[in-house]
């Protein structure tokens, strides 16, 4: 009999399928950058979750695996700051042992601000992870400070990412978030390191996720202008082939042979329509947009039925049939009825 909760059937409203899993494993992060955690609004009082209340390894790779049964091909790790979770390494092996449908391995993949890294990626690399995605919005040591709270510095993030290198984390990706007024300036300068390294710098539209980074359109540098800025001095050649379940960025060269860039049109040109991600929080809720106000709770069915792997899959297969989220495609046509979503350090960037 066919599967009911099968990878043919799981379509949302939209008619998206399911394909990617973003699991944040934790919500604490050692850096306060003032469009995703401001130091403010997270300082030492800030009460974060217990470590009773977040979704053990086991239960993780449990809903891990029934969303790749109904088709998830690609999970990446996030937070919070993901190396802050104790012994990640071990969940990253459990997850790295997890086949699809089609007895492929899952793609598995990290995303991290880098300051730990050095440490960790050896570790990271044996127990299976595939790919990193590293953030770095500034390579000047006052700018960098400036907009991660002061606490560490940009070195520390090159030294992450060289020692994903020497290990063969490659090819490493740097997301860069740009906001007007804030880093424009960096633009060109992490072009430049980049350059001829093989590692793909990746510039991000600043995005209005939450409600606690005072989000303004007037500070979204669009992608055409970083563009512009980059060609003026290194001219760009697109090479936009990928399809959106191969990444969200769009691919441009150096016409000299330099490597390539990325952009990502979060705000000026929404993908929506094809977005195939879901997100689990790290205390267990199921998320179907990273702009949504409210998550479905699955730690309660979880620890409620241990045993009951088709319960579980069938409430995530009906949450994502049920799935409408287009939020970039309406942004300007939304209401204060969103003003609640929830924030991006918690459920991942």
């Amino acid at each position: 009999m066919r599967d009911l909760y099968s990878i043919t059937s799981c379509l949302d409203n939209l008619q998206r399928p399911l394909r990617d899993l973003r699991i944040s494993v934790t919500d604490r992060c050692n850096l306060r950058c003032a469009y995703c955690m401001p130091g403010e609004l997270f300082g030492r009082d800030f009460v974060f979750l217990r470590h009773a209340e977040l979704l053990s390894f086991e239960e993780i790779v449990r809903v891990a695996r029934q969303c790749i049964a109904l088709g998830v091909r690609k999970i990446r790790l996030s937070g919070g700051e993901p190396l802050l979770r104790h012994g990640v390494e071990r969940l990253v092996e459990m997850l790295a042992g997890l086949h699809g449908n089609d007895g492929k391995s899952i793609e598995l993949a990290m995303t991290s601000n880098g300051t730990l890294l050095a440490k960790k990626a050896s570790a990271l690399k044996d127990a299976g992870l595939m790919r990193l995605n590293i953030s770095l919005d500034a390579l000047d040591e006052n700018t960098f400070r400036c907009i991660t709270g002061g606490s560490v510095s940009p070195e520390a993030v090159l030294e992450g990412i060289a020692a994903a290198e020497s290990v063969g984390l490659t090819p490493v990706k740097v997301n860069a978030v740009v906001r007007r007024g804030v880093n424009e300036s960096e633009i060109m300068p992490l072009v430049r390191r980049f350059r001829h390294t093989g590692i793909i710098v990746r510039f991000i539209e600043y995005m209005d996720v939450g409600k606690s980074n005072g989000w303004r359109l007037d500070d979204v540098i669009n992608a055409g202008e970083i563009l512009a800025l980059i060609d003026r001095e290194y001219p760009l050649i697109s090479i936009d082939t990928l399809t959106h379940e191969e990444g969200v960025a769009k691919r441009w060269a150096f016409q000299d042979g330099g490597g390539e860039i990325g952009v990502i049109t979060s705000v000026t040109q929404a993908f929506c329509h094809t977005c195939s991600r879901l997100r689990l929080s790290t205390d267990g809720k199921l998320y179907t947009c990273l702009f949504a106000a409210d998550g479905i709770d699955l730690r309660t069915l979880i620890r409620a039925q241990p045993g009951d792997d088709a319960a579980l899959r069938q409430r995530i297969a009906a949450t994502w049939r049920g799935r409408a989220d287009r939020y970039s495609q309406i942004r300007h046509e939304v209401t204060e009825a969103l003003s609640g979503r929830i924030e991006m350090s918690y459920i991942g960037g």
